[in-house]
């Protein structure tokens, strides 16, 4: 660790992304913190000399008496021990929240394609994760906030905690609810941020844009669209199935019907047919009964053919 990093946060003059770094830091090994305590015994020893050379300095001009000397000398040494102990004090203070902070581990569930998930975090909190989905929470919430960070989809059913908001943070957009029922839908491979809300209450915000806030009541969902967050009534929920194991679908296109078959079946589809990407469907099928089905259904409905890769894991819509 660099020492003039290390002097400028005993100085209390760091930023938070590097306070953040020493905090990684401190919380790698012992070893690194035995550093931190040589180097702040070091710094200390630099600033009573410091003092020290001030003090001189001091009774050098004012010419004191043999004893005004003494006196001083006691007073500046009293100065002198009070500010050390108060560094000292406050050093060990922060280093000891440091070393808390550091052993709340964060826990982080990642679930492939073609599976899902079913978890409870240390709350009560009940989640299921859909496919290609990446859930970080940390071992032991706080006292303040519940704070999950989600990358895909995810259904919860919050554990009821007035006291202690709990809350979903995505790379467009940020949830808080306090017990409640809801859906996110946030992959960082797409631009698509909805929350849709089964029961209780929920606040929603855009991350870019924290002024723009909607509170969702039960049957509606909350999307960005447009640089702007909106809500809309949501009169079926059966998209919304896919933890009891169904691909549901309402008035979306061939292209998100084929995104969706990508995660739940872990395959890569290459639509070679533009004329068929933008179709609108509305329909519903299980897992269970694989891909090859879904596709057959699909093809009475619209003209067109599909090859398998089987090496390459790739289906080519034709």
């Amino acid at each position: 660790m660099n020492h003039k990093l290390l002097y400028k946060f005993f100085e209390g003059l760091t930023t938070q992304d590097e306070e953040s770094d020493i905090r990684q830091w401190l919380s790698e090994s012992l070893d690194n913190e035995k550093e931190m305590i040589k180097e702040r015994k070091l710094f200390d020893a630099i600033l009573l000399n410091d003092v020290k050379a001030d003090s001189s300095v001091n009774l050098a001009k004012d010419n004191l008496s043999k004893a005004s000397r003494i006196s001083t000398y006691f007073i500046e040494f009293i100065k002198i021990a009070a500010i050390v102990t108060i560094v000292f004090l406050a050093s060990w203070f922060y280093f000891t929240k440091m070393r808390q902070d550091a052993t709340v581990a964060n826990q982080v569930i990642s679930v492939p394609a073609g599976q899902r998930l079913n978890l409870t975090l240390p709350d009560g909190t009940n989640v299921w994760l859909n496919a290609k989905t990446r859930l970080e929470y940390p071992v032991s919430f706080n006292k303040k906030t519940r704070l999950v960070k989600l990358d895909g989809q995810a259904y919860f059913d919050v554990a009821k905690n007035p006291d202690v908001p709990f809350l979903v943070e995505t790379k467009s957009g940020m949830v808080e609810a306090l017990g409640t029922k809801f859906d996110v839908l946030a992959y960082s491979d797409t631009p698509q941020f909805e929350a849709a809300l089964m029961e209780g209450k929920v606040k929603v915000n855009m991350i870019d844009d924290p002024s723009q806030i909607l509170i969702l009541t039960p049957n509606n969902k909350a999307s960005i669209r447009n640089g702007k967050l909106e809500t809309e009534f949501v009169g079926d929920f059966s998209p919304y199935q896919w933890k009891e194991g169904l691909i549901s679908f309402r008035n979306e296109s061939f292209y998100q019907i084929m995104y969706s078959f990508e995660k739940v079946y872990d395959v890569k589809i290459v639509i070679q047919n533009p004329k068929i990407g933008d179709l609108i469907y509305t329909g519903k099928f299980r897992i269970i009964d694989g891909i090859d089905y879904a596709l057959r259904v699909l093809q009475k409905d619209v003209r067109f053919k599909y090859e398998r890769d089987t090496e390459k894991h790739i289906i080519y819509i034709k």
